[in-house]
């Protein structure tokens, strides 16, 4: 009895062993279509024997995974772009759509959209404000740096705004916080004696005409800087970012005394227009230069390399500090080996510049005194107007009044209200005399510029335009009308066309208006108050020299009624959306403010056109 229990024991044993085996060789697609058969067959026949036959188990198992698609059964791994045609031919759409743009037009529209977001949120529009942000944002995630430093530094600076002008909108306040802001360290080495030597030679011209420009701003600098708890001696640093002169322009379009890119200008509140450029304004930009130093100061905390990050960006030098293993904060003159040239370059630049000027007889320059001061005052002028026929009722040389305004782009004061400085004495004369000065006529430019996208042609370009083939080939020197390459700039001629203007009208309304006194009450803001007595928040702040936007019941503003006017319908013309037409390329197309013309258009910044609507524009100047 017992040998024959040991031989059934080891029979089930073995059959034990072979099933396990067989088990572990199927794929996990056969286990579960294993699981499913016998879940169906003990369903639908309940009175059969709940365990087939295992071979017949085995083939139909076989066969359904065989059926399934991307089976491991069927001996071949399928392709995902067969298995689903509509897939397919979706990736191949995007495949061919998904070309890298230019991210320099992306940033721009970007900037565009905040200035709009500070347009809208100025007349009292908050959701259209917060929309053109979202906007923003958008558009610099789509921008591609590929890894230039200088792409970098404008997306990130567009960033930033785009969150300080959210908290703007939002909290309606800006709270400056002064730090713990310590001496300059004068350090003397190889790198400082080199650009001493380099002052004292090649560029000693350079130094001393600098020196001389520098008596006409530093005065204002220095009362900025002091307010404002930083050291004096950064009131030297325009002279080696600009040598002292206001429309100083360099290779990266850093424009003004202190030398700022569009971008960071727009970072730190400095607008640009058709007509003004602020970071040319002496006081604006210095007040935007030492916000920025005092961001850099909280991030770095030594001086030596916030001026290192001022000349080109906080984050090429963070990127730099992060890719060294060394504490730089030990010694400065560790990360400057590893700084770009002529950011390296900059620091000592700038250390030579003190030395040089605290002893200069040791140096060997013998200085002069600089020029005096520019003195001013204010004087609201409502409408547009020449400088040259200002000069001419004050009896002053032109070139005097251009010196004290040169954020003027073409020597005239733009179509809104403005604050033109002129000599000092002189305010009252201008005043008296407004009525007098001729209202200034832009003259109408001859060529208009285009940039040659994708799908056009000179037949397309001549009736977007309104001119002829022949005509844009004479003007731009093209031997064949069918070679066009994308990205081509090319001059459009256009044709001479009469315009009227309503601003003569709008400047008269706006200087018999006169002002009225609001009591502040519960409830009231400045946007509720811009709206209501159509003017604009920027006017008020203006008028009642508000330090920031928070208000208080009882207080007494100032606010000129209807100064938010815009130009009239009479100024408009209609336009016909191209293929590939945005709202930004459109106003810039008519220089306009993207603002006005969303407005006019009754558009937001979410709003989406289509070729062939019609849109109101402004007739160009």
């Amino acid at each position: 009895m017992r040998p024959y229990f040991k031989e059934v024991m080891l029979v089930l044993v073995v059959c034990a062993l072979t099933a396990c085996s067989s088990a572990s060789k199927k794929t996990p697609f056969q286990n579960t279509a294993v699981n499913d058969t016998s879940d169906v067959r003990l369903t639908s026949s309940q009175d059969q024997a709940t365990d087939p036959p295992a071979g017949s188990m085995d083939t139909e198992t076989t066969s359904e995974s065989a059926s399934l698609p991307g089976s491991a059964a069927a001996g071949t791994a399928a392709d995902p772009m067969e298995m689903n045609p509509q897939t397919s031919s979706t990736a191949g759409l995007s495949a061919k759509t998904d070309e890298p743009k230019d991210a320099q037009p992306i940033l721009d529209e970007a900037l565009e959209f905040c200035q709009a977001s500070q347009d809208f949120w100025g007349k009292g529009d908050f959701d259209n404000a917060v929309d053109s942000l979202d906007q923003a944002y958008n558009l610099i995630l789509q921008a591609d740096t590929n890894k230039k430093s200088k792409l970098i530094q404008q997306k990130e600076d567009i960033r930033f705004m785009i969150c300080k002008r959210m908290l703007e909108i939002y909290a309606s306040q800006r709270t400056v916080v002064n730090g713990n802001h310590n001496a300059i360290p004068m350090v003397m080495n190889r790198h400082v004696q080199k650009e001493i030597k380099l002052f004292q030679g090649p560029e000693r011209k350079f130094f001393l005409s600098s020196y001389e420009r520098s008596g006409r701003y530093r005065l204002e600098i220095l009362k900025a800087l002091e307010e404002a708890g930083l050291p004096k001696e950064l009131s030297w640093l325009p002279l080696i970012e600009s040598g002292f002169k206001v429309k100083a322009l360099s290779r990266a379009r850093a424009l003004g005394l202190w030398q700022f890119i569009p971008s960071t200008g727009y970072k730190f509140g400095l607008s640009r227009d058709q007509w003004i450029d602020e970071r040319m304004d002496v006081g604006k930009s210095t007040k935007a230069a030492i916000s920025y130093l005092q961001e850099l100061h909280n991030i770095f905390g030594d001086w030596s390399t916030v001026l290192a990050a001022y000349n080109c960006g906080e984050f090429r030098v963070l990127r730099v500090i992060r890719n060294q293993n060394i504490k730089y904060l030990d010694n400065f003159w560790d990360l400057f080996e590893r700084l770009p040239w002529e950011t390296a370059r900059y620091v000592p630049r700038f250390l030579a510049v003190l030395y040089i000027l605290n002893d200069p007889q040791k140096y060997g320059f013998d200085l002069q005194p600089p020029d005096p001061p520019l003195c001013y005052e204010l004087v609201t002028v409502p409408k547009q107007v020449h400088l040259k026929d200002i000069a001419k009722a004050l009896d002053v040389q032109s070139k005097n009044i251009e010196m004290l305004n040169p954020e003027l782009r073409y020597k005239a004061t733009p179509p809104s209200s403005y604050e033109l400085k002129v000599p000092v004495e002189k305010g009252s004369i201008l005043s008296a005399k407004l009525d007098d000065i001729p209202v200034y006529t832009p003259p109408r430019r001859l060529y208009e510029y285009h940039r040659v996208r994708r799908g056009e042609t000179l037949s397309h370009l001549a009736r977007r335009y309104r001119t002829s083939v022949r005509a844009i080939m004479q003007a731009n020197n093209l031997r064949s009308q069918n070679y066009l390459r994308v990205g081509q700039k090319l001059k459009i001629p256009t044709r001479s066309k009469g315009r009227t203007y309503a601003i003569a009208s709008q400047a008269a309304r706006a200087d018999t208006t006169k002002p009225l006194r609001h009591r502040v009450k519960r409830g009231d803001s400045l946007w509720l108050l811009a709206r209501a007595y159509r003017t604009n928040i920027q006017e008020i702040i203006r008028l009642n020299n508000l330090k920031s936007t928070r208000l208080h019941i009882g207080q007494t503003l100032i606010i000129r009624k209807g100064t938010n006017v815009g130009k009239t319908q009479e100024d408009t013309n209609s336009y016909l959306v191209k293929r590939g037409d945005s709202p930004y390329q459109i106003a810039m197309l008519h220089n306009m403010k993207l603002e006005r013309f969303l407005r006019i258009n009754d558009l937001t910044p979410r709003s989406k056109i289509y070729p062939g609507q019609s849109l109101l524009v402004d007739e160009k100047g």
